[in-house]
């Protein structure tokens, strides 16, 4: 839910609140991202949606937008540190093309991470650019040393 609110809106609901707010979401038949299962059992997500659905974006001096063209998001990945290191985050970034597809979007933006050293897993959950790479993600601006903004074209 950060993505998706104001700094002062997610302070306000940190916590259970937020737990509620997703899960309203996703009973509405909202679809906010994908999940990963392995033998029946979640180990992965993936939040992605129209840009539009994460206003935080707009405000960020790194992540503003690039131009005006109509993107699809990937704001954050999970995967179960059991299945770490096993491809899921690669196969998620996959998935979440397919999604964007399925639901006639062209252009799928993220913006990872490219730490210019071993990072802790938990401040890597906006995925690494080199998983976005692997999957076809092409660089489309950096204003971070550290933070490219990247992009698939999905081809019709």
């Amino acid at each position: 839910m950060w993505w998706r609110q104001t700094s002062r809106e997610f302070e306000a609901s940190k916590g259970e609140k937020n737990r509620r707010k997703m899960n309203r979401l996703v009973s509405s038949g909202a679809e906010p991202g994908i999940i990963a299962y392995h033998d029946g059992q979640p180990v992965g997500w993936c939040a992605v949606a129209p840009r539009s659905e994460y206003p935080r974006l707009s405000t960020s001096r790194i992540l503003k937008p690039l131009d005006d063209r109509p993107v699809w998001s990937i704001v954050c990945l999970f995967v179960e540190r059991g299945h770490r290191g096993r491809g899921v985050s690669s196969a998620l970034i996959v998935a979440a093309v397919d999604f964007v597809r399925e639901r006639g979007g062209k252009t799928v933006e993220a913006y990872p991470v490219e730490p210019k050293k071993r990072m802790p897993d938990a401040f890597a959950f906006h995925g690494l650019a080199v998983s976005f790479s692997r999957a076809g993600f092409r660089e489309a601006a950096r204003r971070s040393a550290t933070r490219p903004v990247m992009r698939y074209e999905i081809k019709t």
